[in-house]
């Protein structure tokens, strides 16, 4: 079910955008924003991205803006990792899972 999101730092949206360089490349962009005010609150590039590069990004804007209520992934591997799933149970974060990207929000 569809939960209205009503203020800043309620839920953050996290997911990944992959392309390729001119010389064949890959590499993957990971973005973070807020879904209310839809601020873009990091876009991070690299050839790979793990779990732990994913809550590195997540205590550095932490640090700066605070916490959010929740964060909404879909099933990555990056984003059902263990490392995450234990980040946001110690920061009292929900983390909400979906099985594909839905623009709820």
């Amino acid at each position: 079910p569809r939960v209205d999101v009503t203020a800043i730092d309620q839920c953050w949206a996290i997911d990944f955008v992959s392309d390729a360089l001119f010389n064949g490349k890959r590499f993957r962009v990971l973005t973070m924003m807020d879904v209310y005010s839809r601020e873009c609150l990091n876009i991070y590039a690299d050839k790979k991205i793990t779990g732990d590069t994913v809550v590195d990004i997540l205590n550095h804007i932490s640090c700066h803006r605070g916490r959010p209520e929740g964060i909404r992934v879909d099933n990555g591997p990056e984003f059902i990792s263990k490392v995450l799933d234990n980040w946001t149970y110690e920061n009292k974060i929900k983390l909400k899972v979906h099985s594909s990207w839905q623009a709820d929000g």
